[in-house]
């Protein structure tokens, strides 16, 4: 009889393929972090205006926001790779057409166009939780375990990221970090999709009026928590633009990153830890419990900012408040698996993304506006508020959720008595 590891991360990759298609995904995963950088970089660098790059990440951001949800749906109805290599092929030609256009003095309007044309990059974390969630059916201890690395991986490249596009666009020339990016992306991708023998059966297509229930948009549930990701991205979206306003203000701008990087890292080494560990309490109720801490430790940025004001004691606030956020995405991402219709999980999981994605847009903007006309110190509010918000949107979606089942249990007790 085969020894079994008692490692859950250990068991999890001793199933045939897991190994390969992980490794894949995490080299098309790790571009993610550094498109919008190394496009404000080059941008910037050849038009001499942040205000011009930064529209044309925002444009990039508001098409991926529709785009994405139907490459998605793609996906779950035809396969993974049938539509992640093509959709990536698309999203790399606009890659390298900003590149192009920003080398070669095009009009602003093109580089708008070409950014846009990313949109059709496939959400690889996602196609990674669909895979983990049709290997794992049925083992919910296993399927905790795989979100939670998945989690951790999101925050890996997300602290990578965008210090690999900073070094090449540095070291080597402007249109380095896109470049490399691209390279990275396709890669990845093919590797990712060679692995037929672990990818989800697509759904196949199926009559409009099934389509349209079946819609995730439709789940019980879901819109609430969708929301509860939209104020979830905005926590991680001003905290991004405060802690460089206050390194700014302290004279220290270069450090912000570094900073930012101990969030990340305090949420990637709690994500590994909680899928390591066997909660038991019901899912629902850990995600409002991981919400409630997010929100409590979300305190400790502003306190270290408003007591101390250094940037040491903000570092430290920081490690320690990312510890709460892993735990609350793997949550949440797990009851989006919960909710989403059969066949639809792709579309789903992208649906949260886009909202997370829309969050940190608009908490980059609120944050923003509080720096400028409250300061540093007090913007440190915005991240609080955006967590008290995900609280209480979570207890809506548990009353949602919990209560009509336990009516019915209460029912069903009753009437067998």
């Amino acid at each position: 009889m085969p020894h079994k590891p008692h490692n859950p991360y250990a068991r999890l990759f001793a199933i045939p393929g897991a190994t390969a298609f992980t490794l894949g995904n995490l080299i098309a995963r790790l571009p993610m972090g550094m498109f919008s950088v190394s496009a404000v970089i080059m941008i910037s660098g050849a038009r001499g205006s942040y205000a011009l790059a930064g529209a044309v990440t925002a444009t990039g951001l508001a098409a991926t926001a529709v785009v994405a949800p139907w490459t998605a749906r793609l996906v779950d109805r035809h396969g993974q790779a049938r539509v992640a290599v093509p959709a990536t092929a698309i999203a790399a030609l606009g890659s390298l057409s900003l590149l192009l256009c920003v080398r070669y003095g095009a009009p602003d309007w093109t580089l708008f166009a070409s950014y846009a044309a990313t949109a059709t990059t496939p959400n690889t974390g996602g196609m990674s939780r669909a895979r983990w969630a049709h290997l794992l059916k049925g083992d919910d201890a296993a399927a905790h375990t795989a979100n939670s690395f998945e989690q951790a991986v999101d925050e890996l490249c997300f602290m990578l990221g965008p210090v690999l596009a900073a070094f090449l666009c540095a070291a080597l020339f402007p249109q380095a970090g896109t470049l490399i990016g691209v390279v990275l992306l396709l890669t990845g991708v093919l590797l990712f999709t060679a692995q037929r023998a672990t990818e989800p059966p697509p759904q196949g297509r199926t009559d409009d009026a099934a389509r349209k229930a079946a819609s995730p948009l439709r789940a019980p549930g879901m819109p609430t928590l969708l929301v509860g990701f939209l104020a979830t991205g905005a926590v991680f979206g001003s905290l991004e633009v405060v802690t460089i306003a206050f390194a700014d203000a302290q004279g220290h701008k270069a450090a912000a990153g570094a900073i930012l990087a101990l969030q990340a890292a305090g949420s990637c080494a709690a994500g590994l830890v909680y899928g390591a560990a066997k909660p038991r309490a019901p899912l629902v109720r850990r995600h409002l419990l991981c919400g409630a801490a997010m929100a409590a430790l979300m305190t400790l940025p502003l306190l270290a900012v408003t007591v101390t004001g250094s940037l040491v004691a903000l570092a430290g606030a920081l490690l320690v408040a990312g510890m709460a956020t892993a735990p609350t995405m793997v949550t949440g991402m797990t009851l989006v698996q919960r909710y989403t219709p059969e066949g639809r999980l792709n579309e789903g999981m992208t649906l949260a993304v886009t909202g997370l994605l829309g969050g940190i847009a608009c908490g980059a903007a609120g944050g923003g506006w509080a720096v400028e006309r409250l300061g540093p110190a007090a913007g440190y509010w915005v991240p609080v508020a955006a967590a008290c918000a995900a609280v209480l949107l979570s207890s809506a979606q548990a009353c949602a959720t919990s209560t009509p089942r336990r009516r019915l249990a209460r029912r069903h007790a009753s009437s067998e008595a």
